[in-house]
């Protein structure tokens, strides 16, 4: 590495895959040594880990000691020293690089594949404390089954459950999955429905060996075990659903039951909630859910395949006023980053499991159920999914409730009549170009995750379908150069007319004086509107003393009605 390399990441300090070791109030011995680069190979992000030696924990550089003969350093005995005592053997690449004239010793740490220790059965792993900074831990068994299982290695929920029997799965379970199957309009293996109990669950890869003696695996119980049987043997496992209303807490129940019947009470608890708003297009009348049972379902679905069931926690689901968080407990899987969500080919944390919820019928058979996630909150004219909020330890998704975008739902209903469908990159675009008003290939390419060669073909094809009709249209020098370098540009939905502004400004004062104040947000909904818009009629109504600010600052500026006195 060249020393502007090592400076740039000394200067962001500490992270899960940095870690400093400074040689100024004592010399770092060689057990310390071996134990920091063990805690970064047993890391979860990152292909490769970084320990600085001769760098203090605020990131001064103070220089590492020479640690052998002749005030020197020898590079390859420190390599093969830390082979040597580590088990399996860490093969990492030692450096020594010179900053401001002090030397630093640059470890490169590979990520391992299967947990590491110190020859002398030490296992320690990388983590952030509760201020965010991150430590090392100890590394417990669990902890490193749900490592394995991340990184391709054998499935946690594989495992067998040695004091488990037959006795603790229920019998209902298995007819519940084939009902499932059943009702699952052709989605799920219908070739499950005539096997046994027993072949079922050999099927589904949850019991093994004879049938006196079955091996149960963690597998059946969270798909067929009683509730007393899986508190008792997989008691991380637990899904929560809340109703949560300002600071109120409506609805606040926790589930310890097997997952079809978790499945079945959440999509109860689902449609007994569901609203929807219908508008007209053209002779055809649409509803505008407030949440899409089909993206609730895939979701939820994922949240339960996906989650590390070696972490006692749960998954919880919660519907609040505006939004609806469904949270699980583990990181991004092996290989998936926020940067690679819609694009990474799937890699499911319990593989088993997964392929269960595909053969009852409950996920998409490709495994792409993000992409309907996706797609249905964008086709409903909702805010794109948010995922910004997972951490290392948790997955969080937002599915927003707020108001939907009618005009944009029309605009997506109208090219489906016309035999031009929109499919998931389209959305994905067409919903940034309305937002933002104009959208470079760059950004296009940033938001639907694939390259700028890729997308410039799918800007191109919108741009053949003439979408200027539906309130979009290309600008740009030329064709060529719209198609390399050109932007979309929203129109106004339509031009408010004087004989049109003054009704809109009737309906404006109206809600002002029911509501007692109205911002401009509340206008832009009201009247489906832009946002510019609004503001423009609320300043002409403030202009003619009809309206007055009261407080709030940019878009969520109140505005009262003002009230005339008659003598």
């Amino acid at each position: 590495m060249t020393p502007e390399e090592v400076r740039s990441l000394i200067e962001q300090g500490e992270t899960l895959y940095v870690e400093f070791k400074g040689e100024r109030s004592g010399s770092l011995n060689d057990r310390d040594l071996v134990e920091a680069v063990v805690c970064l190979a047993n890391r979860h992000d990152q292909e490769w880990g970084y320990l600085f030696v001769g760098v203090e924990d605020d990131g001064a550089i103070t220089g590492a000691r020479p640690r052998h003969e002749h005030s020197k350093t020898n590079l390859s005995r420190v390599a093969a020293m830390i082979g040597s005592k580590t088990h399996p053997a860490i093969i990492c690449r030692v450096e020594e690089v010179t900053i401001l004239g002090k030397s630093v010793l640059v470890f490169q740490i590979p990520k391992a594949r299967f947990p590491v220790g110190t020859s002398d059965g030490k296992y320690l792993r990388r983590r952030l404390d509760g201020k965010g900074s991150p430590e090392c831990v100890p590394f417990h068994y669990h902890e490193m089954q749900s490592h394995i299982s991340d990184r391709g290695g054998s499935e946690y929920l594989a495992l067998p459950v040695p004091d488990a029997t037959w006795n603790d799965l229920d019998i209902l379970e298995f007819e519940r999955f084939r009902r499932t199957i059943r009702e699952s309009h052709g989605m799920g293996d219908q070739t499950l429905i005539p096997l046994s109990d027993w072949d079922l669950a050999r099927a589904l890869g949850g019991v093994d060996g004879p049938k006196d003696r079955p091996e149960i695996r963690l597998l059946a119980l969270l798909l067929f075990g009683k509730e007393e049987s899986l508190h008792r043997f997989l008691p991380s496992h637990e899904v929560a659903f809340q109703e949560l209303s300002d600071r109120q807490v409506v609805v606040n129940d926790f589930f310890r039951w097997p997952l079809l019947r978790v499945m079945d009470e959440l999509l109860g608890r689902f449609r007994a909630r569901y609203r929807e708003t219908e508008i007209q297009v053209g002779f055809k009348r649409v509803g505008i859910p407030d949440y899409s049972e089909k993206a609730f379902r895939e979701a939820v679905a994922n949240a339960l395949i996906h989650r590390d069931y070696t972490r006692l926690n749960a998954v919880y689901i919660q519907w609040r006023k505006d939004r609806l968080e469904i949270s699980s407990p583990g990181g991004l899987p092996e290989g998936v980053s926020m940067e690679t969500l819609l694009v990474t080919a799937p890699h499911p944390r319990n593989p088993r499991l997964a392929d269960a919820f595909k053969r009852v019928g409950y996920v998409e058979r490709t495994a792409r159920g993000i992409d309907t996630i996706f797609f249905e909150q964008l086709r409903n004219g909702r805010a794109v999914p948010s995922y910004e909020r997972t951490t290392s330890t948790d997955v969080v998704l937002v599915l927003s409730g707020r108001l939907p975008d009618l005009p944009f739902v029309r605009m997506v209903t109208e090219e489906g009549l016309s035999g031009r469908s929109l499919d998931l990159d389209d959305l994905l675009i067409l919903r940034a170009w309305w937002d933002r008003g104009t959208l470079s290939l760059e950004e296009a390419a940033r938001i639907v995750q694939k390259s700028s060669r890729e997308i410039r073909g799918k800007m191109d094809d919108l741009k053949s379908r003439n979408l200027q009709s539906k309130r979009i249209e290309f600008s740009g020098e030329s064709s060529s150069s719209a198609i390399t370098t050109g932007t979309l540009t929203v129109l106004p939905p339509f031009r408010i007319t004087h004989e049109m502004r003054k009704g809109l400004e009737e309906k404006l004062l109206a809600f002002a004086e029911k509501k007692g104040s109205i911002s401009r947000a509340e206008a832009t909904n009201f009247c489906q509107i832009k946002s510019h818009q609004a503001y423009r009629l609320l300043q002409h109504l403030v202009n003619e003393g009809k309206l007055r600010k009261i407080g709030g600052t940019g878009r969520a500026v109140q505005y009262e009605l003002i009230m005339k006195t008659h003598e």
